[in-house]
């Protein structure tokens, strides 16, 4: 599909799923403006998108910041006028532990990016999202969030409350505005959190991040229902 002149956001995108987004948009045309922590890692996947043919933008911030959300807003609507496509991708895997040995810190931490960031990001960005012509809202989430598993409860717990809060959005906004929200259950994907919650397995064995981000790009460009959710499974 082309996404040619479209202005596209992801969040986590120096690694994982959140750069192989990044990459697939940009070569589908669309400008992409690439949010993660480390500056160093952005400008690697930023060069990397400009040898491919393609553009992007680096957003250096720190989404758990208190006021990080609400300065990239007003850095990226003081550029662009309307932002087409919104990737909530990154999110915090705290240690894999029975529900009463739950470390407070981390979970505190997993529920700061998961869900207050979240949060914050869809208030942040729905003025820019309500400009667009055909706004989409993806947000990346896990199977455990919707199908409860024993040891990952702080994770599963976030996972929840994030794909409650991109449900809740999409009926809010379904009749009032074009923006359209899909949440993608990524499945079984070779990223460095897939390495720490499964650290014996092969990373052969399951698919690359490139798969995920195929199917995103896909699914932009169906004129799916909102609210909308799929599953990426192995080939």
């Amino acid at each position: 599909m082309s996404m040619s002149g479209q202005i596209a956001l992801v969040t986590g995108a120096s690694r994982g799923i959140g750069s192989a987004t990044a990459k697939a948009m940009a070569a589908a045309g669309a400008h992409v403006i690439l949010v993660a922590r480390s500056a160093k890692e952005l400008e690697k996947i930023e060069e990397e998108i400009f040898e491919a043919g393609g553009s992007a933008t680096i957003a250096p911030v720190d989404l758990a910041e208190p006021d990080g959300i609400a300065r990239l807003a007003t850095a990226i609507s003081g550029r662009w006028t309307a932002l087409d496509v919104l990737v909530i991708n990154a999110a915090v895997f705290p240690t894999l532990t029975p529900v009463w040995q739950i470390d407070a810190r981390e979970f505190n931490q997993a529920l700061t990016l998961n869900v207050l960031a979240t949060q914050a990001l869809l208030a942040g960005f729905d003025g820019m999202l309500r400009k667009s012509k055909d706004a989409r809202v993806i947000g990346v989430t896990s199977s455990v969030g919707a199908s409860p598993r024993a040891y990952w409860g702080a994770y599963g717990a976030s996972k929840a409350a994030f794909d409650t809060l991109l449900n809740c959005y999409a009926q809010e906004v379904r009749n009032t505005a074009s923006i359209r929200v899909a949440v993608v259950d990524p499945g079984a994907t070779r990223t460095k959190m897939r390495a720490k919650a499964y650290p014996g397995e092969n990373p052969d064995s399951v698919k690359p991040p490139e798969a995920v981000a195929d199917a995103i790009v896909t699914l932009l460009g169906e004129q799916f229902a909102s609210p909308h959710r799929i599953r990426v499974n192995q080939d």
